[in-house]
């Protein structure tokens, strides 16, 4: 929903939440550090643009944030962005998460804009996405990236969820989850059990967040988006992520722990 562009600190109704965000949550830790200081500025006054670009200082920027009102109208978001290098922002909690993926992997979120305003160049903007900006708004949108063990992995692929969250749980610890998706952050500031994340595998060499950017930027193409490859995890199944799921019986909810389609039923 659109909103009037006051600051929070005018209007707290704009964006209530801001002040409720729980940054010890363990799926926040690559935003906390910028995350926490643009709230509080926003919460004190400024625009959501305003804090965002003074995060970024003395980094040069791929992007400056804008007001909403700046995007022309008729103007597809995504070629705005890409021919002005400005990101128009709303105040409240989705282009505030939108905001700090930019800051956190400015490699990975420029290279899903040039793939964006590449498939409009050959479609145009349509009533109904073609697969590929399907699968590029999907991984923008509510991404997981996953860098850890094969085992892990093939199990998730499985959805083999007591080997993967039972059996191999000491195995956890090796794993390195990154929530990328800017609304898969924002559903997670109420956290429900039911909220899943689109799961991209990444085989860079380290799980830095600098080598997991730029590792994703290298990978990240049109045809493997639109082909959907993605696993799905619910986020607070995660080990040592939700206090609930010490208990194996937390997993035996098959209404989010989904068992796998039958062949047949996938032909």
């Amino acid at each position: 929903m659109a909103h009037s562009l006051k600051p929070c600190g005018t209007d707290l109704q704009l964006c209530p939440q801001l002040s409720g965000i729980d940054w010890s949550a363990p799926w926040l830790a690559p935003y906390v550090r910028p995350g926490q200081a643009i709230a509080q500025q926003v919460l004190a006054g400024q625009t959501s643009a305003e804090a965002l670009n003074a995060a970024w200082a003395p980094r040069a920027t791929p992007v400056r944030f804008v007001p909403q009102g700046d995007l022309p109208p008729g103007t597809a978001y995504e070629s705005y962005i890409f021919d002005s290098g400005c990101c128009p922002t709303r105040e409240g909690l989705h282009d505030f998460f939108n905001g700090l993926a930019w800051l956190a992997f400015p490699q990975t979120k420029r290279r899903l804009n040039h793939l964006h305003v590449a498939q409009i160049a050959q479609t145009g903007i349509q009533p109904v996405r073609g697969p590929a900006r399907d699968g590029l708004t999907l991984f923008d949108e509510n991404a997981a990236w996953f860098h850890g063990p094969d085992a892990l992995w093939d199990a998730l692929v499985a959805k083999d969820w007591q080997r993967l969250f039972v059996d191999l749980r000491d195995q956890w610890a090796q794993v390195h989850l990154v929530l990328f998706g800017h609304a898969l952050l924002e559903k997670l500031v109420q956290p429900r059990k039911p909220i899943t994340a689109h799961v991209y595998r990444v085989l860079s060499r380290t799980a830095a967040l600098e080598d997991l950017d730029a590792w994703m930027a290298a990978d990240l193409s049109a045809e493997k988006l639109a082909a959907k490859p993605f696993a799905h995890l619910p986020v607070l199944g995660v080990p040592r992520w939700w206090p609930d799921n010490a208990d194996p019986a937390f997993y035996a909810d098959a209404s989010v722990f989904r068992p796998p389609r039958p062949a047949a039923a996938l032909a």
